[in-house]
């Protein structure tokens, strides 16, 4: 009896006990018995942890989209089929209104925009006044051409007056309730277009931005009416270069609720800016046959919306700045006499 117990104490410390550290030693494993139905236990170790530490299969890689994603501020042109009758050098004027919006956004706007915040209203408008009075001769050919003399006289009347009432085309005297004689638009394209030539395929051009063959002809006739019924000075360079930098200019200011528009409203720029210009171009071809025309059920509604927007947004009054709040009671009076100052 005594010897059992040291030998009960000794086979205690021998054994390991439940949750005890060993038990995560590999032993060597036992023969199967043959018919037992006891599964077989899959050895513990490294080789388990690694298993179980093992990554998930990865993700496939995404497919890439067939549109790239748009960078913003980045004038993006919509993918398109087979060119319209009209144009048919569709990819080419793609591509070249790509970078003339591009020199546009970097160079022409910030000029014009510079020059319409630094010069006074009074010089620009006068300014203004000047170059559209150096069309008049222009007009008043086209008027004889489309065989509206009276057209034509008023016209002449109107260079007439601001010329010299006017103080050279800087103020227009022409246009007041007085005298009602308003501009008109005309030139050697509208007379073509009068007499039935067809515009021929759209052109998107360096420095001259949207036109058809048709208007670059008439273009071409329109500037040389000076140079060559005038001669000096409207045939030499510096006239030239200096007079079409400020008309670019100031045609640049007209346009710019139109451009801004296209550029930031509607969702195919190209196409919007190609409607709007053939469509007004005809609509003057039309009023020269004494037909009106809704230009705005042909303009595209994103056109047509965002500019009357940003017209809306230029005309509003601002509103004057709030007053102060005031009291809604006046202060109580107090009470106490007033106590006089003591000497």
């Amino acid at each position: 009896m005594s010897l059992s117990l040291p030998l009960a104490a000794a086979l205690a410390v021998a054994t390991p006990q439940a949750g005890s550290p060993e038990l995560s030693t590999p032993t060597p494993a036992e023969p199967a018995v043959s018919g037992s139905a006891t599964p077989a236990v899959p050895p513990l170790g490294p080789a388990a942890d690694d298993a179980a530490a093992a990554p998930p299969p990865a993700a496939p890689a995404p497919v890439p989209s067939a549109v790239p994603s748009a960078v913003p501020g980045e004038i993006v042109v919509t993918a398109r089929g087979k060119p319209p009758p009209g144009d048919p050098l569709q990819a080419v004027n793609v591509e070249a209104f790509k970078v003339l919006q591009s020199v546009d956004a970097a160079l022409v706007a910030p000029i014009a925009k510079g020059y319409d915040s630094a010069v006074p209203k009074p010089v620009k408008s006068g300014l203004h006044n000047f170059l559209q009075n150096l069309t008049e001769p222009i007009v008043f050919i086209n008027y004889l051409l489309q065989l509206k003399p009276g057209k034509a006289a008023e016209t002449l009347a109107r260079f007439t007056i601001n010329s010299t009432l006017g103080f050279g085309g800087l103020i227009d005297v022409a246009k007041t309730k007085t005298i009602n004689l308003p501009y008109r638009v005309n030139g050697f394209a509208y007379t073509m277009g009068y007499y039935g030539i067809k515009p021929g395929p759209f052109l998107f051009l360096p420095l001259l931005g949207p036109t058809t063959a048709r208007d670059v002809i008439g273009r071409v006739l329109d500037l040389s009416v000076l140079p060559v019924g005038v001669g000096s000075p409207f045939n030499r360079p510096a006239y030239s270069l200096g007079s079409g930098a400020l008309k670019a200019i100031d045609e640049r200011l007209e346009r710019d609720d139109m451009l801004t528009t296209i550029q930031e409203d509607c969702p195919d720029p190209y196409a919007a800016e190609r409607t709007w210009y053939l469509e007004k171009r005809q609509a003057v071809i039309e009023a020269l046959h004494g037909r009106s025309v809704d230009l705005t059920a042909k303009l595209p509604q994103c056109l047509v919306d965002g500019m009357k927007a940003r017209a809306d947004a230029r005309t509003k009054p601002a509103l004057p700045p709030l007053a102060p709040a005031l009291p809604s009671e006046p202060p109580a009076a107090s009470d106490q006499p007033a106590v006089a100052p003591t000497m």
